[in-house]
């Protein structure tokens, strides 16, 4: 869990920056290893976050 909210805090600046093609590569990964406890705030926050950046247009590395 530690990990997964060290990777939304980096997620968010790269997004910032405007990195959002890192920050998907950096967030998917590490959400992907939860199969259950969708319910809690971290993992809530990392599915808003991927939805957010699935929504943006991809940007150029």
């Amino acid at each position: 869990m530690w990990e997964l909210r060290a990777a939304c805090d980096l997620a968010q600046i790269l997004l910032d920056l405007g990195r959002q093609a890192e920050a998907r590569d950096l967030l998917a990964p590490i959400h992907g290893w939860f199969t259950e406890g969708f319910d809690v705030n971290d993992l809530q926050r990392a599915k808003a976050l991927l939805e957010s950046l699935s929504r943006r247009a991809p940007s150029t590395r």
